[in-house]
């Protein structure tokens, strides 16, 4: 495995396929340590990992908790509800708090678009070695989500060896408040990356057409992209026409409270019309796979009965996922140092 190309991880607009490649070939190496007790991995053992959670969630802190732990590092999370911050301390001032007692790595979640990008500049400004590993910022990125997915997704198409040739050419749909979604935005640059044609499928409130040009404006500052030919992307209004052809379906939460403005009349409608249950499955062609980032509204974005069927959705398997590929992040960002 080559060496890691990047200091920090803050949008996978930059990643290339060997990247991908890295990152899914370790988490199939720490699929099978033990989460807890004597037989944990040494990896980065004596190492501080600080987890700044300026936002709330369960299964990504818990996720990446876990991670660190199973690599043997020392572990520090965090709690908003009982720093600072209520003093006035800014969210860059916490993270040098965190640099000055000795974090190796920060791993950053923030309500505000930018904010784990703005603190590694800073850090790199004041040459600072620590790492920044984006959990999730605002409406624009979330790595280690759509990482798992892919990790996820390539499990279900090739059970005994999961690689990013098993996306090639597959059809995915990702479907449901796509404007408000972190989640979508990383799926797009990693799936569109190993070759998935991706079909966006929302009302217009929720899924601007131009988001088929996504992937053809990188962030700003990034003037190549890695990737030589991405999968396409297209949107779709119609559920049964999106589903027809889907080899898999991502479906998301309604994210109310990223919403600046009431973009719903109707919660019931919506559920009509998009929500994803076994009767709406019947019009693809194969068995496919459902993922869902979390938490789920049930009866809204997915019924219940669909969530419960672990035979076709695959969240615990999502959740499970999670901390091998988190455990790879965090792997290829310390373990050279």
């Amino acid at each position: 495995m080559s060496s890691w190309p990047h200091k920090h991880i803050i949008d996978l607009a930059e990643f290339s396929l060997e990247d991908y490649q890295s990152v899914l070939e370790l988490a199939k190496r720490f699929q099978s340590v033990p989460k807890s007790g004597a037989r944990k991995l040494p990896a980065l053992q004596g190492r501080f990992i600080a987890i700044l959670f300026f936002e709330p969630s369960t299964r990504t802190r818990t996720s990446f908790e876990l991670a660190a732990k199973s690599l043997s590092a020392d572990v520090q999370t965090f709690s908003s509800s009982s720093s600072s911050l209520s003093k006035g301390e800014s969210p860059l001032d916490t993270a040098l708090t965190y640099v000055a007692m000795g974090a190796e790595a920060l791993i950053i979640r923030h309500t505000c678009t930018g904010v784990p990008e703005q603190i590694a500049k800073a850090l790199d400004k004041a040459n600072k070695s620590t790492a920044v590993l984006n959990g999730g910022d605002g409406l624009h990125s979330h790595p280690s989500q759509a990482l798992l997915d892919l990790f996820t997704l390539a499990s279900f198409f090739q059970p005994n060896n999961p690689d990013i040739s098993a996306l090639k050419g597959r059809n995915i749909a990702i479907v449901g408040d796509i404007l408000h979604s972190r989640v979508a935005r990383s799926n797009l640059w990693s799936l569109t990356a190993c070759g998935v044609n991706v079909t966006l499928c929302g009302p217009p409130s929720l899924l601007p057409k131009d988001f088929e040009q996504f992937v053809n404006n990188p962030p700003p500052g990034q003037l190549v992209d890695p990737i030589k030919k991405r999968g396409d992307i297209s949107v779709s209004r119609s559920l049964k026409e999106t589903l027809t052809d889907a080899d898999a379906v991502l479906t998301l939460r309604l994210q109310k409270e990223r919403m600046s403005q009431n973009l719903l009349a109707d919660l019931g409608s919506y559920q009509r019309e998009f929500g994803i249950s076994h009767q709406s499955l019947e019009w693809c062609n194969k068995k496919i796979a459902v993922l869902h980032p979390g938490p789920v509204n049930r009866g809204i974005e997915m019924s219940s009965e669909l969530v419960d069927d672990h035979s076709i959705c695959l969240i615990e398997k999502q959740v499970a996922n999670g901390i091998p590929i988190r455990m790879a992040l965090l792997y290829l960002l310390m373990a050279s140092k």
